[in-house]
């Protein structure tokens, strides 16, 4: 993506590192945890490899229709499983806007470099909100709450790939990682 090269080299580490944990979460105890952590590996990955600033590398159109290609396989994947989750939503519209950030880029890069932009199109907006309306939600759920004293009786203990506050944790950093690129779009 187009911006400043310190910002995009800090989206790189962020959104490469949510993608090497979401890796480790697929050896969760948990399979829903290992259900959704391949996926989000695959956003992670390819988040960072889209973030990589254009002065040091400025892919061919190729490569972005490669990424509009694998993010429309993702984006029906992830239509077939929202029959059974309403969690699996995020999941399209986040590969949605991988698709559209990616086909933007084969559209008009130079409007990206910051020459001629004409403005925001209305769907970009339309991300930035449900990303920005995401991101303070989990955030917010990240927040510690008061909970009433822990049930009597013997726990089982979590491994580190199964901590929920990880995982969600790892969803906040993708969130925000996806906003910051829309930002520059």
């Amino acid at each position: 993506m187009h911006g400043p090269a310190q910002a995009g080299w800090l989206l790189v580490t962020l959104c490469a590192a949510t993608g090497a944990y979401c890796l480790l979460r697929m050896r969760s105890r948990i399979e829903e945890q290992r259900r959704t952590a391949g996926g989000e590996a695959l956003m992670g990955f390819a988040m960072a490899l889209m973030a990589v600033p254009a002065a040091v590398v400025s892919p061919p159109r190729w490569v972005w229709l490669a990424y509009a290609a694998v993010f429309g396989a993702a984006a029906l994947r992830s239509l077939w499983s929202a029959r059974t989750g309403r969690h699996h939503l995020h999941h399209l519209i986040g590969a949605f806007a991988m698709v559209y950030m990616s086909l933007a880029m084969t559209m008009t890069p130079m409007a990206h470099a910051g020459h001629g932009s004409s403005g925001a199109p209305v769907l970009t907006g339309v991300f930035l909100v449900y990303f920005a309306v995401y991101v303070l939600r989990s955030g917010a759920r990240l927040a510690p709450a008061r909970t009433a004293a822990a049930p009597a009786g013997p726990s089982v203990p979590l491994g580190w790939a199964d901590r929920p506050e990880l995982a969600l944790a790892c969803r906040l950093s993708m969130g925000m990682g996806m906003l910051a690129m829309l930002l520059t779009l």
